[in-house]
């Protein structure tokens, strides 16, 4: 038993593995595992081993053991895990334009033990047809130059492959964003900004910041320009005439405009280029206007005024001519020019030659100012203020002083007469035949010449004021290192400051203004231009100009009615009187507007279910005309009248002729209401005349908006002896009575304001009808018993009361329109009570011929009372 092996025994912390013994004889055994062994747990075991013999007692201690030997047991691997990836999701930005050598790195990991198994060996991109490519370590680069605006963003998907060839479980997605080559300038603004008239101010850049792709900047001067100067005079300004802008503004009266709209009187300027939209005269080097003597004073006095709008270029050809505004000149024999304004190479010069007196000596004669605005192609309003021998000339109503003066004689006075010429100046001597020469390229406004007065600084800057422009939105936040500055016409905003974040902020406060009510529709190109400083570089960073544009949509355009009595019939008398009558005594002129309003569901069966919104506006008049329709008055018998202390306080002005009356200003339509309803006519040779016709129309904006054509008719009730009809008009035309009508309320502003009468006075005039039948059939009988001729005299007497009567019946509806003049004729066989009827309709409106006949038999017999025209009476009664 000593000689054979009986066990094995290993020396070792819980060692997995055990050793048994196979052949006892021949020691013989095997080691083996007791539990898995696990290589990522553990790659290798050591341990020592002892063999036994078999030689022990009962308690084993006496047996033999062998030697230590040392055990070494390398686990080998088994690829039993996947690659995967440290990360869910892979990002990376890049520039377009580039190619990268690496754009990011992508990396998995493999828990296999071996170095075979737990090494990636490769990464694959699985996402077809993309501009990338992956290397053995995971460096994922591009293979084309990528462009933002192709593709924004890429998204690809990548995988990995162990030594032993096994791939990840889970692609991981990598996202490649591509951003725009970084360009400094201007980032978040609308190349359109819509603007809605009556909006106020809107901001222009709301969201409007600066990319200076780190840049170090150290200041920033920045332009803002609204570009309007293909609208009217450069600016959306009140196209009201000249002279309502001058009373608007309070200038000083007196002031002869030379450059006024055609018109029979003032028909110089009818050969002339115009602009449609307002009064601008273009002039192409071709006309010139001669104004007709008697518009201005022959002699200026040495205080005067010329003011003007103007937009010119640089002059054509290669020696520039002088080109003339304004002249005065000889009108024959000689050529010299007295006074004129004109431009020459750029410059503006106003020449003045006074005549000889007792001083012979040099004076100023000729005033020259050098401006880049006179060739600038823009429109700028030009005063030039004359104090002789001081001339002062404001542009824009920024005041300028000549560069230049230049002192000449006085000229010999002479009995020549003088041409005043706009556009070109009058050649009349020297030359075979007078002519035009020196003429204007270029477009002109508004021109005109106020003797004896000059003009004031402020009402200057008020007729230049424009009704559009830039504005600046709480000036207050705009920050201590902001430095701005606005041009006369706030069309030009420079701003200055040095930190960037402050810059971005002003020009989000930068808004568009315009106040006029009905401003003129369409776009107004803004343009931004920028220069940036940098700190001690050469080069510096260049941002490129905005160019947007406002798009400003049209107004509802408003509907202006005139309404009142558009009829009437008045005794001779009254018109013969020295007051006359007023003509429009309850005159109503409103303005309404329509804004169709679409609802919210769009789809095709509620397109039509537009709303209607008719709103009430309140805005200005510049001008109403009062027209006579048919032959002209006649100045020698009659005439309309307005006593001119109705218009004080008013912006507004008269002018009368043998046509009508027509006020001109700039005022409310109630100023225009209150003027109109004092307007008079008066007529003191009436027999020639039966009736007149008047035609009133309004306008706003120098006719842009006019009113309806509102008509008026007046009857002259012819009365020589008659008490009876004298009676009747003294009852139509009690002033308690008219006082009523302009109140409408009640029963008799509906019988005034209605064509057909209503319910309530049909009813009435039926029941008078019925009384004064009555009343006439009880006379007669009553006559008819009294044969004596004193009871005949009473019984006229009697018959006149109950006529007067009868009158009264007449003044319930005296201002009714009526629409069948010959209704008592048609149907004349009705019975006797309509008859009744319709004789007392045609007593009120004097329409047919054969009524006024019968009524004016009727107040003959009335007023005789014998007994031969009693029994006409008797008969016309009923008839």
């Amino acid at each position: 038993l000593a000689g054979e092996i009986c066990a094995f025994k290993i020396h070792g912390q819980e060692m997995p593995f055990e050793a048994v013994v196979l052949n006892k004889t021949s020691g013989e055994g095997r080691l083996r595992a007791k539990s898995p062994i696990d290589c990522e747990l553990q790659k290798e075991y050591t341990f020592v081993i002892q063999a036994y013999d078999c030689g022990s007692g009962p308690g084993g201690t006496n047996w033999k053991k062998s030697h230590k030997a040392v055990v070494h047991i390398q686990v080998k691997d088994v690829n039993e895990f996947s690659p995967a990836f440290k990360e869910s999701v892979y990002k990376a930005t890049v520039t377009e334009g580039k190619i990268y050598d690496s754009i990011l790195q992508v990396e998995a990991i493999d828990e296999d033990c071996s170095p075979q198994y737990s090494q990636i060996c490769n990464y694959e991109i699985v996402t077809p047809d993309v501009p990338f490519a992956i290397d053995r370590n995971g460096n994922i680069r591009n293979t084309e130059k990528l462009s933002f605006d192709k593709q924004h963003q890429y998204e690809i998907m990548v995988t990995a492959f162990d030594c032993g060839q096994k791939h990840a479980t889970e692609d991981v997605l990598v996202r490649v964003n591509v951003k725009p080559v970084c360009k400094p300038g201007w980032q978040d603004w609308n190349k359109r900004i819509e603007y809605r008239p009556g909006s106020g101010s809107i901001p222009l850049f709301p969201s409007i910041h600066l990319e200076t792709c780190d840049g170090p900047v150290s200041s920033i001067h920045t332009t803002i320009e609204l570009q309007t100067n293909y609208i009217g005079k450069g600016c959306d300004r009140e196209t009201y005439s000249e002279k309502s802008l001058q009373k608007l503004c309070g200038a000083s009266s007196g002031a002869i405009d030379l450059l006024p709209s055609p018109s029979a009187t003032t028909n110089w300027t009818a050969g002339l280029l115009m602009d449609s939209n307002d009064i601008i005269f273009k002039f192409d080097g071709k006309q010139g206007a001669k104004i007709p003597d008697g518009i201005v004073p022959k002699n200026l006095t040495d205080q005067f005024t010329i003011s003007l709008w103007m937009k010119h270029g640089p002059s054509p050809g290669l020696r520039a001519e002088k080109e003339t505004i304004l002249c005065n000149s000889d009108k024959t024999e000689m050529n010299r020019h007295h006074y004129a304004l004109y431009v020459h190479n750029c410059r503006l010069v106003f020449l003045l030659r006074k005549d000889f007196d007792q001083a012979d000596t040099f004076r100023p004669a000729e005033f020259h100012w050098k401006l880049d605005q006179i060739c600038d192609k823009e429109w700028h309003y030009y005063v030039v203020n004359v104090e002789f021998p001081v001339v002062t000339l404001y542009m824009d109503g920024t005041t300028y002083e000549p560069y230049l003066v230049t002192n000449d004689w006085p000229i010999h006075p002479s009995h020549i007469a003088m041409q005043l010429t706009v556009g070109a100046c009058w050649q009349g001597g020297e030359v075979t035949k007078p002519r035009f020469a020196q003429y204007f390229h270029g477009s002109l406004a508004s021109l005109t010449i106020r003797p004896g007065k000059i003009e004031s600084q402020k009402v200057i800057s008020c007729l230049q004021a424009c009704k559009e422009g830039l504005d600046i939105n709480s000036l207050e936040s705009l920050g201590q290192g902001i430095k701005y500055h606005f041009n006369p016409s706030q069309s030009v905003l420079v701003m200055e400051g040095d930190d960037i974040e402050n810059i971005n902020q002003a020009l989000q406060k930068v808004s568009y203004i315009n106040s006029r009510q009905f401003p003129t529709a369409g776009v107004r190109r803004l343009k931004v231009s920028s220069k940036v400083q940098c700190f001690g570089e050469d080069v510096c960073i260049s941002i490129p100009d905005i160019d947007a544009y406002v798009m400003v949509f049209q107004a509802n355009e408003p509907k202006i009615t005139i309404t009142g009595m558009d009829h009437f019939a008045r005794p001779a008398a009254q018109f013969e009187n020295e007051r006359g009558v007023i003509l429009f005594p309850d005159i109503r002129i409103v303005s309404t507007v329509t804004k169709m309003e679409h609802p919210l569901d769009l789809r095709e069966h509620d397109r039509a279910n537009k709303q209607v919104v008719v709103e009430e506006m309140l805005h200005n008049l510049d001008f109403c005309d009062i027209l006579v329709i048919g032959a002209e008055l006649d100045p020698e018998q009659e005439c309309l009248e307005l006593d001119h202390r109705e218009l004080q306080g008013k912006h507004l002005d008269a002018t009368n002729s043998t046509a009508g009356y027509s006020i001109y200003g700039v005022d409310s339509m109630f100023s225009y209401e209150q003027v109109l309803r004092q307007l008079r006519y008066r007529n003191w040779g009436t027999s020639a005349t039966s009736d007149r016709k008047f035609r009133v129309k309004c306008s706003e904006l120098n006719g842009r908006y006019t009113s309806n054509e509102f008509n008026l008719e007046v009857n002259i009730l012819h009365s020589s002896n008659s008490n009876f009809m004298d009676h009747v008009n003294h009852m139509i035309v009690q002033p308690q009575f008219l006082q009523s009508v302009q109140h409408p309320e009640g029963t008799v502003s509906a019988v005034h304001n209605s064509v057909v009468p209503s319910v309530a006075t049909m009813v009435i005039i039926i029941c008078v009808s019925i009384l004064v039948f009555v009343i006439t059939l009880g006379v007669y009988r009553i006559r008819t018993a009294h044969q004596h001729s004193s009871a005949e005299h009473e019984g006229a007497k009697d018959s006149e009361m109950d006529w007067d009567d009868s009158a009264l019946t007449i003044t319930v509806n005296p201002m009714e329109k009526y629409e069948k003049p010959h209704q008592a004729e048609e149907e004349s066989e009705e019975e006797d009570i309509d008859d009744e009827e319709e004789d007392t309709t045609s007593a009120e409106s004097d329409e047919s011929e054969e009524e006024e006949e019968e009524d004016e038999e009727e107040e003959v017999i009335v007023q005789k009372g014998d007994k031969q025209n009693a029994t006409r009476q008797e008969q016309l009664e009923w008839d």
